[in-house]
């Protein structure tokens, strides 16, 4: 327990910031103003939430900073904390809005006020995804963040923004509607909500099965996993550069985190008889969402369907249930969220210039923009997984942790490794290098001093953690132990118990 609610404090300081941008006038000096609180108010987030890495003990594997308070009439409580694999996640969106705030500076021209809305009120449910402790909070968080995601793309989107917007959320939807149905189900076996009391409760096989579809169906669709993957390259191709950063980043990882907060550990026997089928999906979606990839013209449908396959090697580690595997799972989630983010950035750069995301509308580009040329060329790499960079070290892992379960799964999705170097080295070079030859490029100019700010920092996390990829293994390392602990526990428990009978 801490002595001031910091979790509470991370979690609803944007919403404050929120609430004073809506008191805003809706003049030049209140829009001007509503861009410098939201940067202020994502700012002092992501400051204090540096405090929870310094004084998390990652020893243990034990929720940390707990707070407990009562709420919905006593049978379901406020429950907030974090271990080693929730902490990670948490950081990783308070130090992605900042960015995504400044990346929207001069490109997002109206309704400013109501956008640095929406993106304070999306941090909260986000942030709150990761810190929740009870199911019903967990869920309400969870589902609440489509609202604000739905109106970004929705609002400020492009020319097909409100079917993108509504396909993002049908698909979705429906998906939590089925985990709500499991939670509820869960509730009545175990007559709690609390998720550290869950961890330890043994459902029967029965309802274990039927509830890890249910997550499935809503974890599935959000990270997103094939064959429900179709929402995400509308999504990205109608969002703004912000959106689609933080859509990449964060969103997308709520999938593997519940895989990692739910199926794994509530429902271990469910998870044991049910791997191969996740293994097979991500098989396809590796070898599949690359080879869609590759002949792709719009420059963010590409790096959509790159993440499809990146989540690929996220849930092939996962379900290895291997140390190295989970561990790497949740390494290349967060290289992800970095790498993914900085792509969209950059695509962001070139299309506030030229206003298209047409591959076959640039070619030569490091003629007039070399700072450009060797920002992009290090997102590329990681993107494809060169030894240096974070990229390489989930992949390797996942890769490691799977070969050791099962061998063809690995070798099949070691093809997606070539794969993503033929479409990012493709995309880099159609974009990048040749002679500068189109008359509308000629006059474009580089990355000014804003755009260097932005990507700066993302460009040394990539390059520091594919060297010393230490600090965030060593923050999960606890839990993830744990986790495989546990599992194996649970399973040696009911296979004695058959063998009794």
């Amino acid at each position: 327990m801490t002595s001031w609610p910091i979790l509470s404090v991370v979690t609803f300081l944007p919403l404050a910031g929120a609430l004073f941008i809506a008191f805003l006038n809706e003049d030049e000096a209140g829009v001007r103003n509503a861009r410098w609180v939201a940067m202020w108010t994502t700012l002092i987030t992501f400051a204090i939430s540096l405090i929870l890495i310094w004084r998390y003990d990652p020893s243990t594997a034990d929720f940390q900073f707990l707070e407990k308070r009562p709420w919905l009439g006593g049978a379901i409580t406020y429950t907030m904390g974090v271990d080693g694999i929730s902490l990670p996640f948490v950081v990783l969106t308070t130090a992605l809005m900042p960015i995504s705030i400044l990346a929207s500076w001069t490109s997002i021209q109206r309704r400013v006020r109501e956008y640095m809305i929406a993106f304070l009120v999306l941090e909260t449910l986000m942030v709150g995804t990761f810190c929740a402790l009870d199911l019903v909070l967990f869920y309400l968080f969870f589902e609440g963040g489509l609202i604000p995601m739905f109106l970004i793309i929705g609002v400020w989107g492009g020319p097909r923004r409100v079917y993108a917007s509504f396909k993002f959320f049908l698909y979705t939807l429906l998906g939590s509607v089925l985990m709500l149905l499991a939670i509820m189900a869960m509730y009545w076996q175990a007559g709690t909500t609390d998720i550290p009391t869950l961890l330890h409760h043994p459902f029967p096989l029965a309802l274990q099965t039927w509830a890890w579809f249910a997550f499935l169906a809503s974890f599935a669709v959000k990270m997103p996993m094939w064959p429900v993957h179709t929402w995400l390259p509308d999504a990205h191709v109608e969002a703004p550069t912000a959106g689609s950063v933080i859509l990449a980043a964060i969103l997308l990882k709520m999938g593997g985190y519940g895989f990692l907060r739910f199926s794994l550990p509530m429902f271990p026997e469910a998870t044991h008889h049910l791997a191969p089928l996740i293994f097979a999906l991500s098989v396809v979606a590796i070898i599949y969402t690359s080879l869609v990839a590759l002949v792709q013209e719009d420059m963010k449908k590409l790096i959509a369907y790159s993440s499809v396959a990146h989540m690929g090697f996220v849930t092939m580690g996962i379900f290895a249930l291997t140390a190295q595997g989970v561990a790497g799972g949740i390494f290349q989630m967060i290289s992800h969220g970095i790498v993914s983010a900085a792509l969209f950035l950059c695509v962001g750069i070139v299309y506030d210039r030229m206003h298209t995301r047409e591959i076959a509308a640039y070619g030569g580009l490091v003629n007039r923009m070399p700072v450009y040329a060797v920002v992009f060329l290090v997102f590329t790499l990681a993107n494809i997984g060169l030894p240096g960079t974070s990229g390489f070290v989930g992949e390797f892992l996942t890769l490691i942790g799977t070969f050791r379960i099962n061998t063809w799964v690995a070798a099949l999705a070691t093809i997606g490794t070539i794969l993503s170097t033929a479409y990012a080295l493709w995309l880099y070079r159609k974009v990048v290098l040749g002679k500068l030859t189109k008359p509308s490029l000629f006059h474009i100019r580089d990355m000014g001093w804003r755009e260097i700010a932005i990507l700066a920092p993302l460009v040394i996390l990539t390059i520091l953690f594919g060297v010393y990829p230490k600090p965030v293994l060593d923050i999960s390392s606890a839990s993830v132990t744990q986790l495989i602990d546990n599992y194996q526990h649970a399973l040696g428990t009911v296979q004695s118990a058959a063998l009794s009978k």
